[in-house]
């Protein structure tokens, strides 16, 4: 489900394109990191940087299925692809390498990866420098005596009204992990597929923010217990 091996998926969708609609959703939480990304980059006029930053807890990787993906990425590319300058670029070591903040401001080494969310959000708003770090360790949930949680950092950089620099930290947070992030992010694209909410959709391959409002997502995000929280450099 990485950008490393998504190849027969979109060629298998190409071929059938005037079929049905095909939601390629392979990306963190189904999704939900780029619609609530987006849905924080609304107050911008222009964005010129995105960094995602994420934080995985070993408790909290899934199933068999969630397993076999990591695993696969291992064998399949040690590199991470940045937006760099406005070009596509792939990182090794020590590039590729990372500071993932936890939301009680300790690190833990990580490193960027090749995943969907790096050219939804580059597409979505060209940014020219976009990245996503990604670590797995003891989430800030674990490390109080609670459950396993989610940590998603989304640092932007950009311009508002009247081409005044601003820039936005904050990080989305779930009590309970990964598992309800991404069973929302599913749900989301299975409702709208259906046609369930919004116009039908036509066929052709379509991502979750071609598809999807990131308002109404992020609404439904909070209703399963996420919140945003500020990070530092928040403005």
């Amino acid at each position: 489900s990485g950008l490393v091996d998504i190849a027969p998926e979109v060629v298998a969708g190409a071929q059938r394109a005037n079929a049905a609609p095909i939601l390629v959703a392979s990306h963190y939480c189904a999704g939900a990191v780029v619609l609530a990304a987006l849905h924080s980059a609304r107050r911008f006029d222009r964005i010129d940087a995105i960094r995602i930053s994420a934080v995985l807890d070993e408790q909290d990787t899934g199933g068999p299925a969630g397993i076999a993906d990591l695993q696969r990425w291992s064998t399949a590319t040690s590199a991470g692809l940045v937006r760099r300058d406005g070009v596509f670029t792939w990182v090794t070591d020590p590039d590729a390498q990372a500071d993932v903040r936890r939301t009680d401001g300790t690190g833990l080494p990580g490193r960027s990866i090749a995943i969907l969310d790096v050219t939804s959000l580059a597409l979505a708003t060209d940014a020219p420098d976009v990245r996503f770090d990604f670590a797995v360790g003891e989430s800030a949930g674990r490390r109080r005596g609670e459950s396993a949680s989610l940590e998603v950092r989304i640092d932007l950089e950009g311009a508002g009204p009247g081409g005044a620099p601003i820039r936005s930290s904050r990080y989305l947070v779930h009590p309970a992990g990964q598992r309800p992030m991404t069973a929302t992010g599913i749900a989301l694209g299975v409702e709208r597929l259906l046609g369930l909410r919004g116009e039908a959709v036509a066929p052709g391959i379509h991502m979750p923010e071609t598809l999807l409002d990131p308002a109404y997502a992020v609404e439904r995000m909070a209703e399963t217990g996420a919140y945003f929280t500020g990070a530092p450099g928040d403005s």
